[in-house]
């Protein structure tokens, strides 16, 4: 296979023993974006700018802290993120503020007959905007959208090869399918990259895949269990004994098990 930067990650991740390939791909893209995160984004205005409007999310937070990497770094991402937050939030504010005012003075008969008027109060546009802005921050991560991107692209990078280079076609059907959450990836990048014949090709080759691979790990996790009846104490265990992990991965995609 001709290799390109591109397919390189892809070509290696196909190469392991693995429950799925883009899992792999994807843990790498996230130590890769962490590291990146509390080095180089520092020094660039825009990736900053990233990081102020977005933040991350609660996971990717957790593991910037416990990295202990760059304490300093992350205090500083965390004091221009939250600055922004407040500007943003004290300017919707104040945009109601006269009219949360007036209506905090308002007596309970004249809050009452306002809302049977059917007059939406400022009080309510201002928690409505507020709590949309707050769900919207919540969903967004600066470091989930970087990996995102990516995973699309190798995503796609995986349609191309399947189709133009035949070794690389023999891997993928040699190998174990792939975790639930990225088999809905490929799913739909079909359908964003393929026309209707290549499109059911590729189906047809994936499902059957698939399948026989969610039956053999469902049958590794049924053994693991059977394990644990005494008429089998000195039993084999065969592959099971990892078998609950692999299967919460096979479920989820990438996961921080303890094993």
């Amino acid at each position: 296979m001709k290799e390109r930067i591109y397919t390189i990650p892809i070509t290696e991740a196909f190469e392991q023993d693995t429950e799925c390939p883009l899992c792999v791909c994807e843990k790498k893209l996230e130590q890769d974006a962490l590291e990146y995160a509390l080095g180089p984004s520092l020094m660039e205005p825009d990736s900053r700018m990233e990081t102020n409007r977005m933040g991350f999310c609660a996971h990717h937070f957790t593991k910037l802290y416990n990295s202990q990497k760059n304490r300093l770094g992350l205090g500083l991402i965390i004091e221009t993120h939250l600055a922004e937050q407040a500007a943003v939030i004290g300017k919707l504010y104040r945009q109601y503020a006269d009219a949360i005012g007036q209506e905090s003075e308002k007596g309970l008969l004249e809050s009452a007959m306002g809302r049977l008027s059917g007059k939406v109060s400022g009080t309510d546009r201002f928690s409505e905007e507020l709590t949309r802005y707050l769900e919207n921050l919540e969903k967004s991560c600066a470091i989930c959208s970087r990996i995102e991107k990516n995973m699309d692209r190798f995503v796609g990078t995986i349609l191309y090869l399947f189709f133009k280079e035949p070794d690389f076609r023999r891997k993928f059907e040699s190998s174990k399918g792939f975790c639930l959450k990225h088999m809905k990836s490929l799913a739909e990048g079909s359908k964003k990259e393929l026309n209707g014949g290549k499109r059911a090709e590729f189906m047809k080759t994936l499902l059957p895949i698939q399948i026989q691979h969610l039956e053999r790990i469902h049958g590794e996790v049924r053994h693991f269990t059977e394990m644990f009846d005494y008429r089998n104490r000195e039993g084999d265990w065969k592959n099971s004994r990892d078998a609950v992990p692999r299967s919460i991965e096979k479920i989820c995609g990438p996961c921080d098990l303890q094993r």
